[in-house]
């Protein structure tokens, strides 16, 4: 017997784990069994015209035509609330915490980090990049860019076309 945090443990000590390959299958089996699914988000389905009637030009512009507005002339990009959410401007969904949008000097709001599976990603064409779209209602975004040596979690920049967003304050 050996303790562990206090407690009895009636496990034998070894010096490095001994597994079998009888009980690394079992353990597959029951991950793969359990394997969590993805939440299932009810996409926004309108047609161009909707999309027109819904949409500021400039918005339809960026968000349906994959347009980007110019740097440093968006409402968001300096704007930095203590609380509340950034959301899609054409299907109000959730899409960045507050708490996540930092300045990265390059001239449109950048985020650390998103609402877990409410942004997705997709390599541009030209392979260079890699685009972020609303999850719901397929709109563009922006790009997300890797490895800049940023001192957040995720070493990620979102870079957010602000006419995509709308800021919701906390109630």
């Amino acid at each position: 017997q050996r303790r562990v945090h206090g407690m009895k443990s009636f496990l034998p000590s070894f010096s490095k784990p001994c597994y079998s390959r009888l009980s690394v299958r079992r353990s597959q089996s029951l991950f793969l069994s359990r394997k969590m699914s993805k939440p299932t988000i009810e996409k926004t389905k309108l047609s161009e015209e909707e999309w027109k009637k819904k949409l500021t030009p400039e918005q339809y512009r960026i968000l349906r035509n994959k347009g980007t507005e110019y740097a440093g002339t968006g409402e968001y990009n300096k704007h930095y609330p203590d609380s509340g959410s950034y959301y899609c401007a054409g299907c109000e969904f959730e899409l960045y915490p507050s708490k996540t949008k930092f300045d990265s000097g390059c001239g449109w709001p950048a985020f650390y980090d998103a609402v877990p599976g409410h942004v997705e990603e997709k390599p541009d064409a030209d392979g260079r990049r890699v685009e972020i779209l609303c999850a719901r209602c397929g709109g563009h975004l922006g790009h997300v860019f890797r490895g800049e040596g940023f001192p957040y979690p995720t070493d990620s920049r979102h870079c957010v076309n602000s006419v995509c967003l709308k800021y919701k304050g906390s109630k």
